[in-house]
Parts: structure tokens; C-alpha cells; sequence
């Protein structure tokens, strides 16, 4: 039973001197970021695959109790549909190696236009992943969402295999009307489908997608935890991945959860470098 507690990012352009160092560099971000996470959401692997040099770096910045999340390449999951993707799989997986010890979930998120018809290409898919890691499933078409044959079918084939369904709440994000770019952008780009709260497998997984300002998501917290407890203490392996809508104040929601779990969240570098400094912090 573990709780796993990150973001859609390990960096970002207002980090530096919040949530990482002052003047931290490129390079010494995801170790910053490690030093207060311990999960990360690793979408860059959807639109590019790294460099191993790169893998082996990544590595090297984490403790051994950090968790990577990473998403199957998008030529996997949108642009072939799952069709003739063997050696795709086998060559992004065989490109992770230098993390497996640290491979949390691998994900696969697929569009919205793969409905249900697509079920037994997925489970075909699925079935012929390799058992030695944790998996997570994002849909997005309606039907998966409408309790009706599709979504049971969905599920059933989910928990025979063991495969995590993701849970996306943008539920806070979609509660207000978009008055600001950030608000706007988010609200065009992510999906707007009802929350079901079911763990098909041993490591749940919640993607929250919060208002840009963490206070905001208030409201919308505290209904969470009594199933978040309940998955921990059936022995689980919870992930939770905190985003507002341009990940700026993300940090701060993520501390809002942690306090909200009765978690110690480590002191941020950006605000030890500060405090050295004699800086007054709110």
C-alpha cells in the first residue's frame, strides 16, 4: 500500500524558485522535483521518445521510491490503433530499461474516437503486454462513460487483466466559464465526461484536473477522500496526478491534497532557497 503523489510535469518556466531552486538548470529540475514528489506523469513520451543517454539521466535524478508514469507513444495509441504495434511496444519498452525499477504505470490513452468496437483489438493488445508491469487505461469515447453494455464490458476485461481505468475529473475545471487563456486553452484541449469511480486494478489512478487558482478546488476535494482511504486501506497502490489548467499553481494544489490525506509534503527547494535568503513567505 502506497500513496503516489505528482503532477503532469517535473518542470515548468515559474517553478524556479517555488516549487524548485533558484536558478536551478534544466538538467537539475526532475531531481528538485523528486525531492518533494514521488510520482510524475511522463507525457513526453506520447510525442517523442527520448534518447537512452536521456532514460539513464532520468534515472540518476530520482530516489528509489520515485514512481515514473509514462505514456505509450501517440503512434501507438492514435495513429495505428493498436494494429501492428508488437515491435513498437517491445522497442518503447526495451527503451525504458534503465527505469523499470522505477516504472509505476505505463499508460495508454486512447482517443475519443476509439469506441467499442474497438474492444477486441484492445484486449488483444492488452493481453499481449508484457506481465512484468503496471498498466493504466484513459478512454474517452461516451459510450465507455454511459453505464450501459460497452462501459461493463470495458470494465470486466479491465479487471480480468488487471489493467488500472484512469479516472479523469475535470469536473472543477469545467465549473466556471473560461475567462482567462489558461481557463480557455484547458477547456479546448481537455475532455469534459462524467467521473466513475472504480479501481479495475491494484493501482488506482486519479487525474485531477483543478482551476487555476488552488483555493477554487476546495469543493471538490473532500468527496474524494473517503474512497482514496478506502483504496489504501484495501492494500492498493494509489496514484493521484494534481493539474490546474496551466499546471503555474499545480505545486500548490498537489499540497492542498497532500494536507487533506494528513501527508507530510518535504520542503520545497525553491522555498528553502528563499528562506536562506531571509525572504518572507506567505
Amino acid at each position: 500500500m502506497s500513496l503516489y503523489l505528482g503532477l503532469p510535469q517535473w518542470s515548468h518556466p515559474v517553478w524556479p524558485g517555488q516549487l524548485l531552486g533558484q536558478g536551478a538548470k534544466p538538467a537539475e529540475h526532475l531531481a528538485h522535483y523528486a525531492s518533494v514528489f514521488n510520482t510524475v506523469e511522463g507525457n513526453t513520451t506520447f510525442y517523442a521518445l527520448p534518447t537512452q543517454e536521456t532514460v539513464r539521466r532520468w534515472r540518476a535524478a530520482v530516489p528509489d521510491g520515485f514512481r515514473f508514469a509514462f505514456k505509450f507513444p501517440q503512434t501507438i495509441s492514435h495513429q495505428s490503433d493498436l494494429v501492428s504495434v508488437d515491435r513498437q511496444v517491445t522497442d518503447f519498452i526495451a527503451l525504458l530499461e534503465p527505469l523499470h525499477d522505477t516504472l509505476g504505470l505505463l499508460k495508454l490513452q486512447l482517443p475519443a474516437r476509439f469506441g467499442p468496437d474497438g474492444l477486441p483489438r484492445l484486449q488483444a493488445f492488452l493481453q499481449r503486454l508484457p506481465k512484468d508491469f503496471c498498466y493504466g487505461l484513459e478512454v474517452r469515447h461516451p459510450d465507455f462513460f454511459a453505464k450501459g453494455e460497452a462501459e461493463r464490458a470495458l470494465n470486466r476485461m479491465l479487471m480480468a487483466l488487471g489493467v488500472n481505468r484512469i479516472m479523469l475529473d475535470s469536473r472543477p475545471l469545467f465549473s466556471v466559464p473560461a475567462t482567462s487563456a489558461a481557463l480557455i486553452d484547458a477547456q479546448g484541449k481537455k475532455p469534459r465526461l462524467p467521473v466513475h469511480l472504480l479501481a479495475t486494478g491494484d493501482a488506482p489512478v486519479v487525474r485531477l484536473i483543478g482551476l487555476p487558482h488552488p483555493e477554487d478546488n476546495h469543493p471538490f476535494l473532500p468527496p474524494w477522500l473517503p474512497r482514496w482511504q478506502q483504496w489504501l486501506a484495501e492494500g492498493k497502490d494509489l496514484y493521484l496526478f494534481i493539474h490546474t489548467a496551466d499546471n503555474t499553481l499545480a505545486p500548490e494544489l498537489a499540497r492542498q491534497v497532500s494536507r487533506l490525506l494528513g501527508q507530510a509534503m518535504a520542503p520545497w527547494p525553491g522555498e528553502k532557497d528563499r528562506a536562506r535568503q531571509g525572504v518572507l513567505m506567505f
